[in-house]
């Protein structure tokens, strides 16, 4: 594997990204540093002005201005001309008065955009599934363009028949369509410390939930043999990051998948076109995009992101090595710092959020109103099902008070979210990845909501 590890590009990892950010906090004075978060919020809508057509810009204060022509008992000025062509947009664009959707990224949280990362809207969004253009993106080298017709997968190693499939191969083999959600294990990282940036979208943004079609690797083994004494596969990508990671047999047997859909349509380049490696449940960064070899052996390949990388320091000194399964999590996205409650009147109020778990099916949510002294149960408002996201709400009378409102979800191996405290006494002030601690948000009297944390004795 030599001349293999020659052309791998080792990009700064997430939690090195964040590591470096945190520090700068801590060096800066308060006021220094309120200032420097508050700059943060002004991330770079990227590439939304590549969209072509009506959608391409934000919309003027003129556009989104209210015409009294167009309110009751008048007529609508739209209800009176003709509109555009059914097929003006062949793809199909958004409505230009959502054109403020779009994935944002933090601009100085990296160094430069090829191995960086982009967040997921929560606050603008509904129901479960993340459309395709705004599913968060990470990269380690860049995002690569692929011609399908050259895409090779080799598979390899300890199986009866090594293969090199084409993507119409793998096409051939019987398909499964599953919907689960999808994070880097350094979502919420920013608050491993303290309150990061007043952001819903920074936060929890690095989180999708999606529907995924492709196969399952065990209906490839099944058919080109896998030998007994296989204990781990190694999975890597084609592009300059060549990023690779050993997953144990037992999860590759039982729902590992290769796909090439998602939510109806091709993969993304962003997301891995033509084929990825999805393993339900688990960490992004072990489901290689952009893939081109799978290779089974009998013991673990001890790489760079699986070693000196994506770990976690525990305070004993030793590192927490392999830990791939997200716990039960959630955060409530309305309201949230983008989307406050400023004008609101008092009275019939709604705590809407997602939560999530890697482990199974979330089986109840509660809410609190006064930073977790009291908990609500809420309702959940969507399917349920096993390691996808879950909606929930919670309906009260809000007396305009301020508030400290937050969730917690318990999953179906009855594990429920932590406190921040929690976390922090288990694994130190070290850790990054994999922080689920319950997320609390400040409401004001007047609306403005604030990224808050509690810490308890």
């Amino acid at each position: 594997m030599k001349h293999e590890k020659d052309r791998m590009v080792h990009s700064p990892t997430t939690a090195e990204m964040i590591q470096e950010v945190a520090k700068q906090l801590e060096e800066l004075p308060k006021e220094e540093r309120r200032d420097f978060l508050k700059r943060g919020v002004a991330f770079s809508v990227g590439a939304a002005a590549a969209m072509a057509g009506a959608g391409a810009s934000q919309l003027s204060a003129e556009e989104c201005k209210v015409d009294p022509e167009n309110l009751p008992p008048h007529i609508q000025k739209w209800g009176k001309a003709w509109g555009r062509d059914v097929n003006a947009y062949p793809y199909g664009m958004p409505s230009k008065y959502e054109s403020n959707v779009v994935r944002r990224i933090v601009p100085w949280l990296t160094a430069d955009q090829k191995a960086s990362v982009s967040f997921t809207p929560w606050q603008d969004l509904e129901g479960t599934i993340v459309p395709n253009g705004l599913h968060f993106v990470r990269c380690h080298g860049g995002v690569v363009d692929i011609n399908p017709k050259e895409w090779r997968l080799m598979i390899h190693g300890l199986v009866e028949r090594p293969v090199i499939l084409t993507l119409e191969d793998l096409k051939r083999y019987p398909s499964v369509t599953r919907k689960h959600f999808f994070s880097c294990p350094a979502n919420s990282a920013m608050e491993a410390r303290g309150p990061g940036l007043n952001s819903l979208q920074v936060t929890h943004g690095m989180l999708s939930s999606s529907e995924y079609t492709g196969v399952l690797i065990k209906t490839i083994l099944e058919d080109i043999g896998l030998k007994p004494e296989a204990k781990w596969m190694f999975s890597e990508g084609s592009d300059p990051a060549s990023v690779g990671r050993s997953v144990p047999i037992e999860k590759v047997l039982d729902d590992a998948m290769l796909v090439y859909a998602m939510n109806g349509e091709a993969l993304r380049p962003e997301n891995g076109y033509p084929v990825r490696l999805l393993l339900p449940g688990w960490e992004g960064v072990i489901q290689t995009k952009w893939l081109r070899r799978l290779k089974f052996d009998d013991k673990a390949w001890w790489v760079r992101e699986e070693t000196t990388k994506y770990t976690e320091l525990l305070p004993d000194g030793h590192a927490k090595m392999f830990n791939w399964v997200f716990e039960s999590d959630s955060v409530i996205t309305s309201p949230c710092p983008e989307r406050g409650w400023e004008g609101r009147k008092p009275g019939p109020t709604k705590v809407a959020g997602i939560a999530w778990s890697g482990k199974g099916k979330i089986t109840n949510v509660d809410v609190t109103l006064d930073g977790g002294k009291t908990w609500h149960e809420a309702k959940i408002t969507s399917e349920v099902l096993p390691k996808m996201i879950t909606r929930f709400e919670f309906y009260f009378d809000w007396d305009g008070k301020p508030l400290i409102i937050g969730s917690r979800s318990t999953d179906e191996t009855g594990y429920t979210q932590p406190e921040q405290q929690q976390l922090m006494d288990a694994r130190g002030t070290e850790f990054v990845y994999h922080r689920n601690a319950i997320q609390y948000w400040e409401v004001k009297a007047n609306g403005e909501v604030n990224n808050v944390q509690i810490r308890r004795a």
